[in-house]
């Protein structure tokens, strides 16, 4: 079966020895994916900074692309160069851009107040070199009170030279449709990657939408719920919604899917193998559960 849409995949850093080993795995079986690339977190003021370093790493040496994520909140303009020097020494090409979090007690955040900044000093200093990814949010970031700032705000950051952009979570589609319909009148051109959440967890799931603003739909919610403590009946049904999600995506034009996988596979991988999406079919997911 042809490749309907390419995919990317997301993961966060173990925070053991025992999850970076597993996390090997897990890169070995969605690699049967075909991704274009994995992306790797980067915590809050750069928390996460040497483990999202070793990360990029092994893939890397697995000899897949990795893109790590670079915040500018509680940057200066000589870390980034730093880290992006390292990068570059580590055949790293490919980023992903993002403003970031502020870190509970930081009172500044740093020399880049926006991602539009971050990205015009990389393309001013560091060349043109790099494949830029941005963040957008298709129910809007929970920051921005005025939707008409938020797209301006996106529109901006693709003018400072970003190449493509992957969305926040969400489960209406018509958010992202819609959304994209807006920026393309604002004259972006760049594709944008819808962000796809498999329901790891639903209580989990549920509390970042909540506290990021994202609509999971009452009848979801309220089913969800419904089955209590049916574990089995909760991953059924969440695979149902989400294959339907990306097929209703894929249908409307969506030019690839970008996979939150919260470093496991085995949900990505069901999702993939009904969409048709590489040779998902074939696996027998075993690394679960990273740390």
């Amino acid at each position: 079966m042809s490749q309907p849409v390419p995919v990317s995949i997301e993961f966060f850093p173990p925070n053991t020895p025992v999850g970076s080993d597993k996390l090997v795995g897990v890169v070995r079986e969605l690699a049967t994916l075909d991704p274009e690339f994995f992306s790797v977190t980067y915590g809050a003021g750069g928390s996460t900074r040497e483990k999202t370093l070793a990360t990029v790493r092994q893939i890397a040496a697995m000899g897949f692309e990795a893109a790590p994520h670079l915040s500018c909140v509680g940057s200066t303009k000589a870390g980034i160069s730093e880290i992006l020097a390292t990068y570059r020494a580590q055949g790293i090409s490919r980023l992903v851009a993002l403003r970031g979090d502020l870190p509970s007690g930081m009172a500044t955040a740093g020399e880049f107040r926006y991602a539009s900044e971050l990205i015009e000093y990389i393309r001013e200093h560091q060349g043109g070199d790099w494949t830029i990814e941005v963040a957008a949010y298709p129910e809007y970031h929970p920051q921005q009170r005025y939707v008409r700032r938020d797209l301006e705000h996106f529109a901006a950051k693709v003018k400072a030279g970003a190449d493509a952009a992957i969305t926040q979570f969400f489960f209406n589609p018509e958010s992202y449709f819609h959304f994209v319909a807006e920026v393309r009148k604002l004259g972006v051109e760049v594709p944008i990657v819808p962000g796809i959440m498999p329901f790891h967890n639903f209580g989990r799931i549920a509390q970042i939408a909540a506290r990021d603003g994202i609509d999971i739909p009452r009848w979801v919610a309220l089913k969800m719920e419904g089955y209590l403590d049916d574990q089995a009946s909760i991953r059924a049904f969440g695979l149902d919604v989400v294959t339907g999600l990306c097929e209703r995506l894929i249908a409307g034009g969506a030019p690839a899917l970008h996979f939150y996988a919260l470093n496991q596979s085995a949900l990505v991988l069901e999702i993939c193998q009904r969409l048709g999406l590489g040779d998902a079919a074939t696996q027998q997911p075993a690394s679960q559960g990273l740390t």
